[in-house]
């Protein structure tokens, strides 16, 4: 699945990327499946809007992104959630969990959605994050940094040909970011799928194949 803007900008940020240049902005960019792509967002610059945008959860731009030939401007809520289940994943910044589950039942409702991973799988990526006593515990009463490692497995439990990330390791010591790096490359390489990574400062967490500064 290719993945394609067009023109893209942000209406907030329609002054700023006027004056500025922009590798992502404003121009004509695309990305083939397989990619790893790392996107160094300087603060300010849009970095959470753009995985908004390719995750269809934002509007108010201009110009086009494409997923293959299918434009998300003329993509009904039916067809975007097919896609969201069956071809893109998401890492939110925020992590999105649900507070009064349970760290297992945040990751076990997102995964029966396609069964394409099974319970024991997805409990022993639980358990190599660190997080073999939390599966019980309500996404309420976890630290930031055991939230995160409960949405990266989330993020993985789904089939995906593009997996978007927006600062996935912010809350994370070193040990922990290694190994959710590990998992996380495991499964984007058994998918033969793509990631987009953006962050603020620039990194060697993957074999990135293209850099783009926003």
């Amino acid at each position: 699945m290719q993945l394609s803007l067009q023109g893209v900008v942000p209406i907030p940020l329609r002054e700023k990327v006027s004056v500025g240049k922009s590798g992502m902005w404003n121009t004509s960019v695309s990305f083939n499946k397989g990619e790893y792509v790392f996107v160094q967002a300087p603060s300010g610059t849009g970095k959470t809007t753009l995985i908004h945008i390719l995750y269809g959860l934002r509007k108010d731009h201009t110009g086009d992104v494409k997923w293959n030939n299918t434009s998300l401007n003329a993509t009904d809520n039916e067809a975007l959630a097919a896609l969201r289940t069956n071809n893109i994943s998401v890492i939110f910044q925020d992590m999105r969990l649900f507070p009064e589950l349970t760290a297992w039942e945040n990751i076990d409702i997102k995964r029966r959605l396609t069964n394409t991973v099974t319970e024991e799988e997805a409990k022993e990526w639980l358990n190599r994050l660190g997080l073999k006593d939390k599966k019980e515990s309500a996404g309420s009463t976890l630290s930031y940094g055991e939230q995160q490692r409960v949405a990266i497995v989330r993020a993985l439990v789904q089939p995906f040909e593009w997996l978007l990330m927006d600062e996935p390791f912010s809350h994370l010591d070193h040990a922990n970011t290694q190994k959710a790096i590990s998992l996380i490359l495991e499964v984007v390489q058994k998918s033969n799928a793509g990631m987009i990574l953006a962050d603020l400062d620039e990194n060697t967490y993957f074999p990135y194949t293209k850099t783009i500064v926003l």
